[in-house]
């Protein structure tokens, strides 16, 4: 009886002390980022303009044509603005992700990381956040709005909260994606790693999969699942019917890439050998 009530006891008090750590990282890297205005600002404003100029270029292209494989301006945008809610959470905690190969293994800082008596995943992933991204999630919800508005989508309280579901799914396959590449680090040291081809592909996902020839969409959909993850949920919230019906797997493949990323993971951290630096 004491052992089994125990269990259930450990576990909420793990996610509390967690919690509590994540909201002190969170804090204090936030205090110290923001006391450097003139650089916060700057990085924000810049961080802004990529993404108003990668907006720009679907308004240019919709001056040219009224539809998209079937796909008008609003859904589009709609999709688009979807699909930079996960990036923007993503890009909030990846700048350890991106960059550990460089800082943790070839410079010797994980032997730090591993000294901690707290989860070496969760130190690497919310030492550092890039704060300015929050740009990102703002600009996507507004796209939402502004092309559910324009769509006259309803909102109920059950699709905002399939909306907010789907997001967090999303997000999740973005950080598994490239939690899964940064583990290729504990094998092959490497400064740049593998990620900067992969991070070209998010692009990709914000557009119709329907535009794409098979094997692109097959890849887009099960290797690196960037167009599942914002394209099916676009495509059940906007109420468009689409063959097959993929929406329901998103959570599941979501869930399916965050295990092979903590196995992946764990196993670098059994094969890692301090630099002795």
């Amino acid at each position: 009886m004491t052992t089994s009530s125990s269990s259930p006891n450990s576990f909420l008090i793990g996610i509390k002390r967690h919690a509590l750590l994540f909201y002190d990282y969170f804090t204090q890297y936030a205090i110290v980022r923001v006391s450097y205005r003139g650089d916060f600002v700057i990085s924000l404003l810049t961080s802004f303009a990529a993404t108003i100029f990668a907006l720009l270029f679907v308004v240019v292209l919709f001056q040219k044509t009224s539809q998209l494989a079937g796909w008008r301006f609003e859904e589009i945008l709609f999709l688009y603005g979807f699909s930079l809610i996960p990036y923007g959470i993503f890009n909030i905690i990846s700048l350890n992700l991106y960059d550990f190969g460089n800082t943790y293994i070839i410079e010797g800082k994980f032997d730090r990381v591993l000294l901690r008596p707290v989860s070496s995943l969760f130190q690497v992933l919310f030492e550092t956040f890039r704060i300015e991204s929050v740009q990102e999630i703002a600009t996507g919800i507004f796209c939402v709005v502004y092309a559910s508005t324009r769509l006259h989508v309803v909102w109920t309280l059950s699709k905002v909260g399939l909306f907010v579901f789907f997001g967090c799914c999303a997000g999740l396959v973005y950080i598994s994606v490239f939690l899964i590449l940064t583990t290729v680090t504990f094998w092959w040291e490497d400064r740049i790693g593998v990620h900067p081809p992969v991070w070209n592909v998010i692009a990709f996902g914000r557009y119709p999969l329907s535009i794409y020839s098979g094997v692109v969409q097959f890849f887009l959909c099960w290797i690196v699942p960037f167009g599942l993850a914002s394209y099916y949920p676009s495509v059940r919230l906007l109420g468009r019917s689409v063959t097959p019906e993929y929406a329901p797997l998103v959570p599941v493949v979501a869930v399916a890439f965050f295990v092979l990323a903590l196995f992946l993971w764990n196993a670098g951290t059994r094969h890692y050998s301090s630099t002795g630096s």
